[in-house]
């Protein structure tokens, strides 16, 4: 199945990860599983691929990038250095397990910050189990049903949609049809109670199990 990149959100990263650009070193400061916005040295033309590269708990991920846009964000001066650019790559390719590893970062990023937030408004546990919920959503459970179900959120009552598409709502999300009933209950109060980034947090978690 095809997605158009745009459908798709991106984790703004609270601490960059160090990556390469090929050769060259390069941050990560947003990711998602379509791409990556970097901050790199020198300057690139639109449409020029490379290989990006990281390391996430002990494995290496691979990705084969796609220049699409870039910005000077700071010139060359006296001192020597180079001028400084901020780009947004698109993934053409995943190399080896790196799609695998990125859905765990991702997935494990969205449940420690979804996590936080409810500790500060509820009890732990609620935060452990939709933590638990975040990181397991979209993992290796694989059932014969197809198609997805869309969660919208209305007047504060939830509407359940069978549905062709995998795009994500704004007033909910959308996930693979054979996620568990139990957890995705845990999920909705997860969404009901989180503030707008929350939100767009879990349907960017989303996206992982519409994409399995």
């Amino acid at each position: 199945m095809t997605y158009d990149r745009r459908e798709f959100q991106r984790l703004r990263l609270a601490k960059p990860i160090l990556a390469m650009m090929d050769d060259a070193n390069a941050l990560i400061l947003d990711i998602g599983m379509a791409g990556a916005f970097l901050e790199h040295y020198g300057q690139v033309e639109p449409g020029k691929t490379f290989t990006l590269s990281f390391r996430w708990q002990g494995e290496e991920v691979k990705f084969a990038c796609e220049i699409v846009r870039t910005t000077v964000v700071r010139q060359p001066g006296g001192d020597g250095k180079s001028s400084v650019s901020h780009s947004g790559v698109h993934f053409i390719e995943s190399l080896g397990e790196s799609a695998t590893h990125l859905e765990n970062l991702i997935s494990t990023f969205v449940g420690r910050i979804l996590a936080a937030q409810r500790a500060n408004a509820a009890g732990d546990q609620a935060s452990a189990n939709s933590a638990a919920v975040l990181e397991s959503l979209g993992g290796a459970r694989r059932k014969r049903t197809k198609g997805f179900i869309s969660y919208r959120l209305r007047d504060n009552s939830w509407w359940r949609v069978p549905t062709d598409s995998p795009r994500q709502p704004e007033d909910g999300f959308t996930v693979a049809a054979w996620e568990d009933e139990t957890e995705l209950e845990t999920l909705c109060r997860t969404y009901a109670d989180a503030d707008e980034e929350g939100r767009r947090l879990i349907r960017l978690v989303a996206e992982l199990s519409v994409r399995s």
